[in-house]
């Protein structure tokens, strides 16, 4: 999946990610930057993602504008 960062706290590592498929906000998980190469995220930037089974944005790693496309309404 691919979306957007809506908001990210460094300290307490909450954050959200709009999807780009259908616009929905989705939280991150407490361990979805574990294994990968960011350490912070910032507002606006692009990412690619997986769901874990409560629903929760994991396993980020960097989004290409490139492979990003506006979503068909």
């Amino acid at each position: 999946m691919q979306g957007v960062i809506k908001s990210y706290d460094p300290v307490s590592h909450d954050g959200v990610i709009i999807n780009e498929a259908d616009l929905a906000d989705v939280d991150l998980a407490e361990n979805a930057l574990e294994g990968s190469i960011l350490r912070l995220l910032r507002q606006g930037q692009r990412v690619q993602f997986d769901l874990d089974p409560q629903g929760l944005a994991t396993n980020l790693r960097l989004g290409s504008e490139v492979d990003m496309s506006t979503p068909e309404t």
